[in-house]
């Protein structure tokens, strides 16, 4: 199928699908999502899975953009103001998810290698949903301001727990001694060097600056930017999302009129991150929802719960207002990229008997979250009265 096509049926549906679901005030990323479900190989076959496969690089490419423009949330005067408790409600949420999850599942007698992948798993949530929301309605406020940092964090700490996780998990299966320089230190180098990379092509772009006056000019050198991070940690084995969310956070540190380039760059990227969720909506196979069963269930529901509980918990001790306490666990609730990436590697580091059971509770659960996470986040954002009509 030409890929041009392709791309103008995606765009399309997905706009047009915007117009029916106004009517009844969902969320543009869930019109996005159906439109791509609707179109893609599962339902109409418009757009076959051969071509969803070639589309890989334009789902990298939205990935990192979402990533850099979630780093400008990491601005020095931002950190001061809500740094120690985003830092902490971060921890609460995350370990919570993973704890409340695997002990859920052990407790129903689910196989126990299952049960620490998928607590593992349940750490991560979906930035690009979340930066939508917050886009679409001009959100802000104290949970807004909140939310975007402990987002952009959530996939630090989900990948280290995953790679955590994942050598008990092995370590279980090959009946081998646990490790702790590689189950523990390893995964922390990674994530170091990840952001090392992230911050080096960060300054070397505020730099170039002075060498470009225009912003055109200055906005094309951002892009590329991004692009080679997500190119270069593709090489490098890191994850893209910590690079280009590195490169974001010291673009805005060091470049006095950041915030103009970056004004362009959203517009030139929201028809990418339209793309990135149609795409996202065709790749759902929702034969996968038959098949996911108990434990599916008990994921998406244990995973949420300790999402919420650690988001109360954390407000709560960081002495944060009930506005951002009450309402931060529902916007924590859309998962869809990192975990699925996540999943696609246990295929490789886990025996098929657990991979697959693996990764399809979790492209079931994906189904479940990008439809109703997003409208969670939204009405979390109205009863904070911090959407914008």
């Amino acid at each position: 199928m030409n890929a041009l096509y392709s791309i103008s049926l995606a765009l399309l549906a997905g706009l047009l699908l915007t117009r029916l679901t106004r009517l009844v005030k969902l969320p543009n990323v869930t019109a996005y999502l159906i439109a791509g479900v609707l179109i893609g190989p599962y339902v109409f076959h418009l757009v076959d899975a051969q071509t969803l496969a070639d589309f890989s690089v334009i789902t990298e490419c939205a990935l990192g953009f979402i990533a850099f423009s979630i780093g400008d949330e990491f601005k020095l005067e931002s950190i001061r103001a809500i740094g120690k408790p985003a830092l902490l409600i971060t921890v609460c949420e995350s370990v919570m998810a993973v704890v409340c999850t695997m002990c859920v599942t052990l407790l129903l007698g689910f196989d126990p290698v299952i049960c620490i992948m998928l607590g593992a798993l349940s750490a991560s949530t979906a930035p690009a949903a979340t930066l939508l929301i917050v886009r679409q309605y001009k959100a802000a406020g104290p949970l807004t301001d909140m939310l975007l940092p402990v987002v952009a964090a959530d996939d630090a700490t989900g990948l280290i727990a995953y790679s955590v996780c994942v050598s008990i998990a092995q370590s279980m299966v090959n009946h081998t001694p646990f490790s702790f320089s590689g189950t523990v230190l390893m995964p922390l180098v990674r994530i170091a060097e990840a952001l090392l990379l992230g911050a080096l092509i960060g300054f070397v772009l505020a730099l170039s600056h002075s060498w470009f006056r225009s912003h055109t000019n200055r906005m094309s050198l951002c892009i590329a930017a991004v692009m080679a991070g997500v190119g270069i940690a593709g090489l490098l084995g890191l994850s893209s999302l910590l690079v280009c969310m590195a490169i974001g956070a010291l673009y805005v540190n060091l470049w006095t009129d950041s915030e103009r380039i970056l004004g362009c760059i959203d517009d030139w990227t929201y028809p990418l991150f339209m793309l990135f969720f149609v795409i996202s909506g065709a790749a759902l196979n929702l034969s996968t929802l038959p098949k996911v069963g108990m434990v599916g269930i008990v994921y998406v529901l244990a995973r949420f719960g300790g999402k919420f509980l650690g988001a109360w918990l954390g407000g709560t001790l960081s002495k944060q207002p009930a506005v951002v306490k009450n309402n931060l666990g529902w916007a924590l609730m859309p998962q869809a990229g990192v975990a699925i990436g996540m999943a696609t590697m246990v295929l490789k580091q886990l025996p098929a008997e657990y991979s697959q059971q693996i990764q399809t509770v979790i492209l079931g659960a994906t189904l479940i979250y990008e439809i109703a996470g997003p409208l969670s986040a939204r009405t979390a954002l109205q009863r904070a009265g911090e959407i914008n009509a």
